[in-house]
């Protein structure tokens, strides 16, 4: 996908400027400038923020039109849909893989990875809804309103989302979470 065209294409299409957009996510307008122009990526957290000021959640920036009618129940592992931004950045990317249509379900379930070294960014999350995760394999340091923990496999979480959050993988091995959001704002 390329982001900076579907975020140019969704701001104009909302009759915003890069600078209305910008003062509303927090960000300047020449950030949104060099983002639509794909000359730099912005982080899990830019991005949200972009979305949120919008309104979009991040499930429907990156999800496809729906197909037929028919309503899909099974989903094999290459028609999830990738909701990070990814990018030719050297540094180790957040993959955030959403099973089905969010947008479809009060339910967002997601298969997360994080390679050695990869944050959701700098700033801290949030977003309406709850959220929970499961590590499955590796390790991971979550930072939930201050407090922080370092959870291996068959450790979880659970909280509200609309608490300041942000995940970091400190190893130097991949750390993997099947993780759910209700409602699927994020």
């Amino acid at each position: 996908m390329n982001i900076g065209e579907r975020l140019r294409n969704l701001r104009e299409s909302h009759g915003l400027s890069q600078r209305e957009l910008a003062t509303r996510a927090g960000l300047t307008n020449g950030t949104i400038s060099l983002i639509e122009k794909n000359k730099t990526s912005p982080s899990v957290a830019s991005l949200k923020s972009l979305l949120d000021a919008i309104p979009m959640s991040m499930a429907e920036f990156f999800t496809p039109p729906p197909g037929p009618d028919q309503p899909t129940y099974f989903y094999t592992a290459d028609r999830f849909v990738e909701i990070a931004p990814q990018d030719g950045d050297p540094r180790p990317h957040v993959s955030l893989r959403q099973l089905g249509r969010a947008a479809e379900h009060a339910l967002q379930m997601l298969h997360e990875t994080y390679p050695p070294g990869a944050d959701t960014g700098p700033e801290l999350l949030r977003h309406a809804g709850e959220e929970a995760g499961i590590v499955v394999r590796g390790r991971i340091e979550v930072t939930v309103d201050g407090q922080t923990a370092l959870l291996g496999p068959g450790d979880g979480y659970i909280f509200d989302s609309r608490l300041p959050h942000r995940f970091r993988n400190p190893d130097d091995t991949l750390c993997e979470i099947v993780s759910a959001c209700t409602p699927p704002t994020f």
